[in-house]
């Protein structure tokens, strides 16, 4: 999602309410008067509006650094994809792990706790590779803590997309398929098609234990049937399994499949 998008969110949702503006619409105070950090996080979203990208960053990190825990999120994104500021990998993990620490508990019922998920599925995968000429060694135990955290308590299917492939490959932790099974399960009825291809393709193989030929050939199909048809690795995977299947192992797929369909219908 474009910062732009999610800063027009946010204030939508309610995220940047405050009181009235008390800064100038450079981004600065006006004279003798403290403005709240909701003013500045309200002048960066109008910035960022107007494509004003260097003023929203001055105004973000005013709001951050006087509490406005939202403007640490957005400032993590900027300094990630280098949008607006040059990238900068390690400052970007400093402010999703304020964000993240600030909200860790917070009800995930919530409209922001897809952010702080989110914060916390970027921390897991800076610490799985480690940060380059920073502080942060890689760790992929301290990245499974960060996927465990959003996947379970924030649900968030990423994370759990995240937890299954450590298992999936065995980074950090034992080589495992059926342990990543049921988080790639959550995931993929989330929608999230790599999830979906992932389970297709254990399942069809056998990989977590018997196999299941007709459900990881449909899985692998709702993969292709979204934004994995046009992911190499998850097309050849579904072709591989469509023609090792046998006619009755494809029947029993399309009619899974036609069930799965319908009760997301319902």
């Amino acid at each position: 999602m474009r910062i732009s998008s999610v800063v027009a969110c946010a204030v939508v949702m309610g995220l940047a309410f405050g009181p009235a503006p008390t800064m100038s619409l450079d981004g600065k105070p006006s004279p003798n008067v403290q403005p709240s950090p909701g003013d500045a996080y309200r002048l960066a979203a109008e910035a960022i509006r107007l494509g004003e990208k260097t003023r929203a960053v001055s105004s973000l990190q005013y709001a951050a650094e006087h509490g406005h825990g939202f403007a640490l999120w957005q400032l993590g994104r900027m300094y990630a994809a280098g949008d607006g500021v040059p990238p900068d990998t390690y400052r970007a993990f400093q402010y999703f792990r304020k964000f993240a620490d600030s909200h860790a508990d917070d009800n995930p019922a919530i409209p922001r706790s897809r952010y702080v998920a989110d914060a916390f599925v970027s921390l897991g995968q800076y610490y799985l590779a480690g940060i380059p000429n920073s502080p942060v060694a890689a760790s992929p135990e301290r990245a499974r803590r960060m996927f465990y955290h959003a996947a379970s308590y924030f649900g968030d299917p990423e994370a759990q997309y995240q937890l299954a492939m450590l298992y999936v490959e065995g980074a950090g932790v034992g080589r495992d398929p059926k342990r990543a099974v049921p988080w790639l399960v959550l995931a993929a009825n989330k929608g999230h098609y790599k999830a979906q291809a992932q389970l297709g393709r254990i399942m069809f193989k056998g990989e977590h234990g018997a196999r299941q030929p007709a459900s990881g050939l449909m899985w692998l199909t709702i993969a292709c049937d979204g934004p994995g048809g046009s992911v190499s690795w998850i097309t050849e995977a579904r072709e591989h399994a469509f023609t090792q299947a046998t006619e009755k192992e494809r029947e029993l797929a399309l009619s899974l499949l036609e069930r799965w369909v319908g009760g997301r219908r319902e």
